[in-house]
């Protein structure tokens, strides 16, 4: 998928920015598409600085705008479907420093989906204001990890090797778990 994108990037040069900012929107919205493949890119294209910017100015975007489109679309979804996530349901009550922290904090946990968080929040009592201000900064020490996870793997040194290692150990626990109940 990262080739892909570098190829495209590579033949709209002067678009590659609009196109990655306008694709990580895309991936906020879905709400289940995970953005590691388009870091990947951003980073392997623009370099380590300038592709994880560009990736947080497309996520942030992304977040904002699918709060919006969440907002108006998804208000009267009962909160049922959030019940597994105690967290998560604590934010639709959430207002003013408390929603701002549950945003903040819920965005560094790298297993809380980011658009369970966006919902959460859109149908939510958070105003726009806070959530922007939360995710947007919850979100840089996240993509620095993944950013840095990412040019690690690409580059295959040490620390990608050792990366990967953990992944596939955290990968076949999970399978081995779910199997065997």
């Amino acid at each position: 998928m990262s080739e892909t994108l570098l190829t495209f990037f590579k033949e709209y040069s002067g678009w590659a920015i609009p196109i990655s900012i306008f694709l990580n929107v895309i991936i906020a919205i879905l709400g289940v598409v995970p953005s590691v493949f388009l870091t990947a890119a951003n980073i392997l294209f623009f370099g380590f600085w300038y592709g994880t910017l560009i990736s947080f100015i497309g996520e942030a975007a992304g977040a904002a705008i699918s709060f919006l489109l969440y907002r108006k679309g998804f208000k009267i979804v009962s909160r049922q479907k959030l019940e597994g996530y105690p967290r998560v349901v604590r934010l639709l009550e959430a207002k003013g420093k408390e929603a701002f922290i549950l945003i903040f904090s819920l965005r560094l946990l790298p297993f809380v989906p980011s658009g369970l968080v966006t919902f959460a929040g859109a149908i939510g009592a958070v105003s726009a204001f806070v959530f922007v201000a939360a995710s947007s900064i919850g979100k840089v020490p996240a993509l620095l990890l993944e950013a840095y996870s990412v040019y690690n793997v690409t580059e295959w040194n040490t620390e990608g090797k050792i990366i990967l290692g953990i992944i596939a150990a955290i990968g076949i626990y999970a399978i081995v778990k779910k199997i065997r109940s």
